[in-house]
């Protein structure tokens, strides 16, 4: 009997229309003579589960199923495809634990501790993995910009702790742009992260569990246009990603193992894809993202196609791994 996936896709955060895309690429390529998937909004308004008429059926909060032609559909299991809230910070997923239903994720609190910027590099420095130097500020308290500047230097980035996609992110190359950049990380989270700049290559990782061991993935250069990935590097055209990277073997090694350390320090499990800055031959680990893009020209299906996995295969193994 074929099992009933959920793909979950949407959210609550600027990232919806992104998750989207992710989530429908997950349902095209699942397996349909194995698995009978079905498309959950998860919106701010309506969770609506949709037939393959887009015709949408309210879910019950209550054991997460729906009603389709008078009969009660459960699910087997849920592929989280949401990036920000509530999929990538835990949320949704601490309720799916609560019920009893598996998901394709990590463990609701690895999924709130990597999604909060400041807390995953608190974690990751105890073990010795290099980062930028960071400065913390909360909505409502005294902008000091002498202190700022003499703690992380220009230019240096200001990003709202909990977001995603570059949305909210400025690269400040003098004191007056300090300002106005600290409001707009604002408009997106009540909790900013000041880095200094790290001056060198930067390369994405992705590290998954796949067939019951951790795989490191193919390492991802990317090159952007604009001055850094941003959302127009990331979305529309103005990056290059250089699948794999092109680096010597011995800095491949290097990066490959605390990309791995990573994963292991945070507890993670599912997918993740780790963003690094090469500086003088040290990988700097920069953030963690748990719920990577999943677009056929996204950074881990590109990495996944360069280990000969394909979509399909990538999208079972994350649901076998699961039930498993």
């Amino acid at each position: 009997m074929k099992q009933n996936i959920a793909i979950i896709m949407g959210g609550y955060s600027a990232e919806v229309h992104i998750s989207l895309k992710s989530g429908n690429v997950v349902y095209t390529h699942l397996n349909k003579e194995k698995y009978t998937p079905f498309r959950v909004h998860i919106l701010q308004d309506k969770w609506v589960a949709l037939d393959e008429s887009n015709v949408e059926y309210p879910i019950d909060k209550n054991d997460f199923s729906f009603i389709l032609n008078g009969q009660k559909i459960l699910f087997d299991c849920v592929f989280n495809a949401i990036h920000g809230n509530p999929g990538e910070n835990g949320a949704i997923l601490a309720y799916l634990n609560m019920i009893g239903l598996k998901h394709t994720s990590a463990n609701w609190y690895q999924m709130a501790l990597t999604f909060n910027k400041r807390d995953t590099l608190s974690v990751v420095k105890e073990y010795g993995i290099p980062t930028a130097i960071s400065f913390y500020l909360n909505k409502g308290n005294t902008i000091d910009i002498d202190g700022i500047v003499a703690k992380v230097g220009l230019p240096c980035f200001v990003k709202p702790n909990n977001a995603g996609s570059s949305f909210g992110i400025s690269k400040v190359h003098t004191i007056e742009e300090l300002v106005p950049a600290i409001e707009y990380a604002y408009e997106q989270d009540s909790e900013i992260l000041i880095e200094s700049f790290l001056e060198g290559r930067e390369v994405s990782v992705g590290v998954i569990e796949y067939q019951n061991t951790i795989k490191v993935m193919p390492i991802t250069e990317i090159i952007s246009e604009n001055d850094f990935f941003d959302y127009e590097a990331k979305y529309e055209g103005k990056s290059k990603e250089i699948t794999p990277a092109q680096l010597p073997s011995e800095l491949q090694d290097k990066i490959e193992t605390i990309a791995k350390k990573v994963y292991q320090v945070l507890n993670m499990s599912g997918f993740s894809r780790s963003e690094f800055i090469l500086v003088k031959g040290v990988p700097h680990f920069l953030e963690m993202n748990t719920v990577p893009y999943l677009t056929e020209n996204s950074i881990l299906p590109q990495q996944a196609a360069c280990s000969g996995i394909s979509l399909a295969e990538l999208f079972d193994n994350a649901i076998q791994s699961a039930l498993n």
